[in-house]
Parts: C-alpha cells; sequence; structure tokens
C-alpha cells in the first residue's frame, strides 16, 4: 500500500492520533512540510491519501505566506484525480477555498472543547459516520467556510455552524480538531499563553482549557483514532479498485 502524505503547516504540529492510528491500520505516512520553501512538492501518484492538517496561518494570507496557494493547489489536484483527502481545521477551510468557497472570519471564535450536531447524510459516512450528536469536539479556530459546490454537510455547531463536510465521495473535512491529542494541545496551550491573553481573545483561560483538556480530551482521542482508521481503510479500497 502507498504511504498516506501528512502535510505539515505549522511548527507546532505533531500530528496528534494520526501517525499511530495509521501505523494500527497498516498504513504508513511521509511528510510534506509545507512551511519549507526548498521541500519539494510531492508527487500524489505516489500516496493513498492526503491529510492536510491545522495551521496559525489563514488563507488571508496567502500573499505573504506561498504555501497556502502550494498547498491549495495540490488540494484541487487530489479532488480531480479523486485520491482521498482529510482536511482538519485549516486543512478544512483551504478544501473550501481551493474549490471556490468563501472563507471568512467567523461570527466567535472557538477554542476548546464544543459539541456538534450530526446531520443525517453523516449517519452512513465511510470517514465520519462514528460522531454522534453531541459529542465534544476540540477546536482552535476565528475562521469559517461556505460549503463548496457538490458539498455535502456532515456536522453543525451551535456557535460555528460548518463544523464537518464531504465533497462527492473522495474528500472530507472538519473545523475542529479531530486529531489532536492531550500532549499537543498543551503545547498550543503554552505557545499561544506566551503571545496573548488567551481569556480575553479567546474566552476561555489556560486553566479552563486544561481543565476541558482533562475530562473530554480520552474519547475525543479515540474518535480521532477511528478517523484515521477510516481514511486508511477509505485508501486502501480505493487501491484496492473498490468504488
Amino acid at each position: 500500500m502507498k504511504p498516506l502524505l501528512f502535510i505539515r503547516c505549522d511548527a507546532l504540529e505533531t500530528f496528534g492520533t494520526g501517525p499511530e492510528a495509521v501505523a494500527s491500520a497498516g498504513s504508513g505516512f511521509e511528510i510534506w512540510e509545507a512551511l519549507d520553501p526548498a521541500a519539494p512538492r510531492p508527487d500524489l501518484a505516489d500516496h493513498a491519501g492526503v491529510v492536510l492538517f491545522g495551521s496559525t496561518y489563514n488563507v488571508e494570507h496567502e500573499d505573504e505566506q506561498p504555501f497556502i496557494k502550494d498547498v491549495a493547489d495540490l488540494t484541487r489536484e487530489a479532488v480531480e484525480l479523486e485520491i482521498p483527502f482529510l482536511g482538519l481545521c485549516f486543512g478544512a477551510q483551504i478544501l473550501a477555498w481551493a474549490l471556490d468557497a468563501d472563507v471568512s472570519k467567523a461570527v466567535t471564535r472557538e477554542v476548546g472543547f464544543e459539541p456538534i450536531r450530526v446531520e443525517p447524510a453523516a449517519a452512513d459516512d465511510p470517514v465520519l459516520g462514528h460522531y454522534a450528536d453531541g459529542d465534544l469536539v476540540f477546536h482552535w479556530h476565528m475562521d469559517t467556510f461556505a460549503l463548496p459546490e457538490g458539498g455535502t454537510l456532515l456536522a453543525t455547531g451551535d456557535r460555528v455552524r460548518h463544523q464537518a463536510f464531504r465533497v462527492g465521495d473522495s474528500a472530507w473535512a472538519t473545523q475542529f480538531h479531530a486529531e489532536i491529542d492531550a500532549d499537543e494541545a498543551d503545547r498550543w496551550v503554552v505557545a499561544a499563553s506566551a503571545e496573548e491573553d488567551l481569556e480575553r481573545e479567546w474566552g476561555k483561560s489556560p486553566d479552563r482549557i486544561r481543565h476541558e483538556v482533562s475530562a473530554h480530551m480520552a474519547d475525543h482521542e479515540r474518535r480521532g483514532r477511528e478517523t484515521f482508521r477510516r481514511f486508511v481503510d477509505v485508501t486502501r479500497g480505493r487501491e484496492g479498485g473498490d468504488p
């Protein structure tokens, strides 16, 4: 089986539950360091699927950060070639943007755990169908996106509506960080706290975020591992010639 392609768009990105879950599912992965201008653009023909992770940048930074257009071009190519794609937070926004949907500031910033509401279309979804109504998922974002043409909404939020969607039968995205684990969440809290007042800017203090992580992250990690396992199954089916 060809390896997955993990795209790193932030220096703090550890891929959360992804590496262990993918290995347990019998797959491997290679990393594209998208922030490194010297890193060659990967050939999608060499990969069974693509996972695009989060970033402290947003698509509004496209002119000052050339990697944003690069990852958008690769995302568009993956969709056109029907190579399985999974976008997480920034990755969800890039998927929407690459397919000509608007990305804009959300009505509110979301950080820490918030519930999602599952849409009927998610019931039999091969990648995200294991999420249930009211599941608490981890967020850290200030932007949101419109659904691209042909997109199917899979989950909504109480404060920011678009939380998960599918395009065709080969591309998925979550606004929430389906991949994150407790160690990575703490790294983000430490780094962000050194630069800004989280309670003032995001509405939750570091202590409150850490309390939510302690209470809810174990279930979130379990669902994250299942997301990756299901994604690997999809890529394996495509390589085997299944519809």
